[in-house]
């Protein structure tokens, strides 16, 4: 008997195939914005956590620990100040520190940063689960004027090793001011990382500073252009840098270091937990992922009224149907089992067209949300809330279809046959 209901219910579903594909359609979006916002939101977050492991401490000049981290090592924003290189080395001879890695940010290259930092960071900044950064082609820069190339760089800009290239001085893809007059070639292109190492060219801090070497204030000094080759015999130790990302000895001495950092005499620093930074910033997202979350939940909740509607609707054409089916032996419970199996099927037509459709953006988009924003998405590592949310529109559509199945249920024969009009 159960066979038979749920042929005949696909059966009566095909008849109205046009009313209910409105509705099908109304359910995938639901399911595409719910699945989507909650695949965004896990991937944002894990691009996110897996710019930085390893790292203990990130030193800069006194601000807030968010935009501390945006700027360091999202190359989001711009430092207020920068540290003193003396504050640099008396950092680095603290007891406890086992190493630090200077950065150097505010040029670019085509609206790519330029890093520069110290032949350390090749060997010891680590990103996802502790991983190491690899060439895929060519060394890290040896010579003052070779850079290193993140992976996405090298693909969006077709880089090849032994191209030069002519940096900008400040950040954004403006026509700002090039350091065509000191050109660089490219040593070397990293693997892709997924972090924004990728969008990164990297560069010595001795060539940022042979970079600036005839700047004053932000601007070519007037008359005094200095040559690439000129540049090479001064004096390029580094004056400052923006910030400075600190591996310890012993994690248990974290608090005591980032103290002995926060109260340092020589120049006001901070110094920040990279995961409780993290903390915080999601705290400050969380709103407007919430917002979203329930932007998506109220169109699934739409699409449910509208399933109800649709059945309901269909009661009054279906009632001879569902009459002659009293006739023929079906009891108002198998009546009810077939509006309810109906709504069921409806519901999961539209789940499964909607994760299609996500599968779909995902695979058309995710290289230019890799490119542009730098985000992966993973569309085959479900979460277990994607899991979650796949039964609860489920479970929706089911008590959706509850009422419609009630209303069969007390349908009576004789009403049934001799409809009002």
């Amino acid at each position: 008997m159960i066979r038979f209901l749920l042929s005949l219910a696909l059966r009566s579903a095909w008849n109205r195939r046009f009313t209910l594909a409105l509705t099908v359609c109304s359910i995938a979006l639901s399911s595409f914005m719910l699945l989507g916002t909650e695949r965004l939101r896990t991937d944002l977050r894990g691009s996110f956590t897996s710019a930085l492991s390893g790292t203990d401490l990130i030193v800069g000049a006194r601000t807030g620990s968010v935009q501390l981290l945006l700027y360091s090592v999202f190359r989001i924003g711009a430092a207020t100040n920068n540290l003193r290189w003396s504050s640099v080395q008396a950092i680095a001879g603290q007891q406890g520190v086992a190493w630090v890695i200077p950065l150097s940010l505010g040029d670019s290259h085509r609206g790519f940063p330029v890093l520069g930092t110290s032949k350390d960071y090749f060997s010891l900044f680590h990103y996802g689960n502790r991983q190491a950064l690899r060439m895929r082609e060519g060394r890290p820069f040896a010579d003052l004027f070779e850079a290193v190339v993140g992976a996405e760089v090298a693909t969006r800009l077709g880089y090849h090793l032994g191209d030069r290239i002519a940096l900008s001085h400040g950040s954004g893809e403006l026509g700002l001011t090039d350091h065509a007059d000191k050109p660089f070639v490219v040593s070397g292109i990293l693997q892709s990382t997924g972090t924004p190492v990728d969008r990164t060219v990297h560069i010595s801090l001795q060539a940022m500073e042979a970079l600036h070497v005839d700047w004053f204030a932000g601007a070519p000094f007037p008359g005094a252009r200095i040559s690439a080759d000129k540049a090479r015999e001064m004096n390029l130790q580094p004056k400052a840098v923006t910030a400075l990302l600190v591996g310890l000895h012993n994690r248990a001495a974290v608090f005591s270091a980032q103290r002995s950092i926060n109260g340092f005499s020589e120049e006001p620093l901070m110094a920040i937990l990279p995961g409780v930074a993290l903390d915080e910033l999601w705290d400050v997202i969380g709103t407007g992922e919430k917002a979203l979350l329930l932007m998506s939940g109220l169109v699934a909740l739409v699409s449910m009224a509208g399933l109800v509607s649709v059945v309901l609707a269909s009661l009054g054409e279906r009632r001879r149907e569902l009459a002659v089916l009293r006739a023929v032996g079906a009891n108002p419970r198998s009546l009810f089992f077939l509006l309810t199996v109906e709504g069921v099927l409806v519901t999961a037509c539209g789940i499964v067209l909607g994760v299609l459709a996500l599968a779909a953006a995902g695979l058309a988009l995710g290289p230019w949300l890799q490119a542009s924003y730098g985000l992966t998405v993973n569309l085959d590592q479900p979460t277990q809330l994607q899991g979650l949310l796949l039964l609860g529109l489920l479970a929706c559509g089911w008590l959706a279809s509850l009422y419609p199945g009630w209303r069969a249920y007390r349908l009576s024969l004789a009403d049934g046959l001799s409809p009002r009009s």
